[in-house]
């Protein structure tokens, strides 16, 4: 008895099948390809990073060969996929990094990762950065289950011909063995033997690693400290009935004064405000400072300032701020100041200011009376912050104050930008409410770097613009402003491989001011030179209480 013709559809699905095979197994091998090599381009920033061979999926499919249980090689195909889709986050985040943070990503740091998003949201608004989240997420499990697949779907096919797959792959591996061992490249910088997915992971061990060996002397550090046993009657002598104010300008480094495109705008600000200064009675000296951060988490220069320690990373820094050091915050408070934190890009209380700093008062976005519009990160314009602090902590007889004050608008992404509006106009802020539609949005200046630049430099040139509004209309001769900037702008405006230096200067009318640092040799001026002093930025809390101490 003949067996019954094949139907139409059946042959029809038997032919799609036919076709269908060849290109689906063409697939799956160019995904074990091209994925695990992906974190070598992020990580090279070259494409000829895909001329290589990857480790990963050879070992993969030289396990699967010969696993003899199915739901074992399941469990191992989604275990390969999901460590290269790891390690592409790993070095996608780690590029990330060092594009704007000129460092590279530690995994102990992933709490940076919420507020580098805060950053994103307040450039392309919450709903644009929760898509983008989400969109991640579902290409990231995209992702797996189609190396799951590919891995799965290349071992059978070996299996089905596995006197052919067999002498390919082993041939392959071998020829991984020997360009491994005589370190063959195919193309220059780019060795044939590829394990780009082992060495993203690996890296980031290695920052773990090194993280935990930083933080091994910490406590010894933290001890180590000659000021905090002082009496108060030793604290700041020469500085006693004096407001002073550590003013830090956001991301004020030293591309924005020497040297680019974009510095001689700035430099004209500062010419002028050297001017007024003058005419006003004030003397000005400047050196450089060197930042233990890069283009962002500002925090770390501010506790490096205030603890002298050398605070570089985000675990260090939660230790450090849990500890008892002595902070510049706690010793004028100790000798008698009354202490104060300005931070306008704050929306919630702020437990370190309390718990570490142990300022007396601490201003944020929510108990300043603002009622103008937000520019992008920086919820409240630098001049209505200086006209609050100077109408409600230095008007009419009062305790000296000692404050640190965030200048946030030169903060990224440096638009939409804020103008300078009269002193006496400032009011509750709604003087601001038609600005934010007057400047260039951050989406507008983030499509060309030059113009990301030229921003970056005009935001500069007004933050410091507001501090001379400040200190035209305040009349306190008493006042002493340490004025700084945490550190340089992201690499998109400083450019690959710039230094961590940024300009700090004292600006007061009283000479013994600077009498008390003749020693420090510093340039005469609100902008340093060339040929001025620079240390590093831990270094400046111990020589302050020393020079301004009994």
């Amino acid at each position: 008895m003949t067996a019954p013709a094949p139907t139409a559809s059946a042959r029809t699905a038997r032919s799609a099948r036919h076709w269908w095979s060849p290109i689906a197994l063409g697939i799956a091998i160019a995904l074990l390809i091209v994925a695990p090599l992906v974190p070598g381009i992020l990580s090279t920033g070259s494409a000829l990073a895909l001329v290589r061979v990857p480790v990963e999926s050879l070992v993969i499919l030289l396990v699967l060969m010969v696993v003899p249980w199915r739901w074992v090689r399941i469990v191992l195909a989604a275990v390969f996929g999901t460590v290269v889709v790891v390690a592409i986050a790993l070095a996608g985040i780690d590029y990330g990094y060092e594009q704007v943070l000129d460092i590279h990503f530690d995994p102990a740091d992933w709490q940076q990762l919420d507020d580098a998003l805060g950053v994103v949201s307040d450039s392309i608004g919450t709903t644009a950065t929760t898509a983008l989240v989400v969109l991640a997420i579902v290409l990231a499990v995209a992702l797996v289950v189609a190396l799951t697949w590919a891995a799965l779907r290349v071992s059978a096919g070996i299996r089905r011909h596995l006197k052919v797959g067999t002498a390919v792959i082993s041939a392959v591996t071998a020829a991984w063995i020997v360009a491994a061992l005589v370190g063959s490249q195919l193309v220059a910088g780019q060795p044939t033997a590829a394990a780009a997915s082992v060495d993203a992971i690996g890296t980031a061990v290695s920052q773990v690693s090194t993280t935990l060996s930083a933080q091994a002397g910490l406590p010894r550090q933290i001890a180590d400290d000659s000021f905090a046993g002082e009496p108060a009657s030793d604290l700041l002598t020469a500085l006693r009935g004096k407001d002073v104010v550590f003013a830090f300008v956001e991301s004020y480094g030293q591309v924005a004064v020497q040297g680019t495109d974009f510095s001689p705008g700035v430099d004209a600000v500062l010419r002028n405000g050297n001017a007024q200064l003058k005419a006003e009675g004030y003397t000005a000296q400047s050196a450089w400072l060197t930042s233990p951060t890069f283009g962002g988490l500002s925090w770390l220069a501010h506790s490096t300032l205030q603890t002298g320690l050398w605070v570089d990373e985000q675990p260090i820094y939660s230790k450090v701020v849990r500890s008892d050091r002595f902070t510049l915050s706690d010793a004028f408070r100790k000798a008698g100041w009354r202490t104060v934190s300005d931070v306008p890009s704050d929306a919630q209380p702020w437990s370190f200011g309390r718990s570490f700093y142990h300022y007396d008062s601490l201003l944020n976005a929510q108990n300043v009376g603002y009622e103008g519009p937000h520019f992008g990160y920086a919820r409240i314009p630098d001049q209505y912050t200086w006209k609050y602090f100077a109408d409600h902590e230095l008007t009419g007889p009062h305790k000296p104050v000692m404050a640190e004050i965030d200048l946030v608008s030169s903060h990224t992404p440096w638009a939409p930008l804020p103008q300078i509006v009269p002193w006496s106009q400032i009011g509750d802020g709604s003087i601001y409410a038609p600005q934010p539609a007057q400047s260039e949005s951050s989406g507008t200046v983030w499509q060309n770097p030059k113009t990301v630049q030229q921003f970056y430099g005009k935001s500069v040139q007004y933050t410091l613009q507001s501090m001379y509004s400040f200190l035209k209309n305040v009349d306190d001769p008493n006042l002493v402003v340490i004025e700084l900037g945490d550190h340089q702008p992201a690499t998109i405006v400083s450019g690959k491989g710039a230094n961590h230096e940024v300009p700090i200067s004292i600006i007061a009318k009283d000479p013994a001011v600077f009498r008390s640092i003749a020693a420090w040799h510093w340039s005469s001026g609100i902008q340093p030179t060339s040929a001025s002093p620079l240390w590093r930025m831990d270094a400046f809390r111990d020589r302050f209480l020393t020079a301004y101490g009994r």
